[in-house]
């Protein structure tokens, strides 16, 4: 862990007042509003996709890599997009498949202090970055045509 990850993670578990919380939560609202927005604006135009979903923890020599990048690419094949997590793992095995196959590669990224990062196979106009869990699994769902569940990562 580098010292940039080791101090987010401090600040994250940082003692808070009840005054600091009730602010955080107050104005929390608009941060949410805005992901929402953005994630319907950005989305709204990548026509039919299906979302992967799986363990962000697999190795390209893995079976499930393997099949959920060829999944995705025969389902670019088909005139379907791919839409995943954006991360390392499966999430970037679909995009993968998508990229091979000339497909559209949506990556649906999460801010966490540690762990996640984007990876190299989405659509640059087509990475997107959540702070809020429930933001990011709406946009999973309401653009996807279809859904693929591998091992992990739900």
């Amino acid at each position: 862990m580098n010292p940039n990850e080791e101090r987010k993670i401090i600040e994250k578990f940082q003692h808070k007042t009840w005054n600091e919380i009730k602010t955080n939560d107050t104005w929390a609202i608009f941060k949410i509003m805005a992901e929402f927005v953005d994630g319907y604006e950005k989305l709204s135009r990548i026509g039919p996709c299906v979302s992967i979903f799986g363990s962000a923890r697999v190795k390209t020599d893995n079976k499930y890599y393997v099949l959920a990048e060829k999944i995705a690419y025969e389902l670019t094949q088909h005139g379907y997009g791919i839409i995943t997590g954006g991360g390392p793992g499966i999430m970037e095995a679909g995009n993968r498949g998508a990229h091979r196959g000339k497909g559209v590669s949506v990556g649906l990224n999460i801010d966490l202090p540690f762990e996640q990062f984007d990876n190299p196979f989405i659509d640059r106009d087509k990475n997107l970055q959540f702070d809020y869990f429930f933001v990011r699994k709406v946009m999973f769902v309401k653009y996807a045509q279809g859904f693929v569940v591998m091992p992990g990562g739900f």
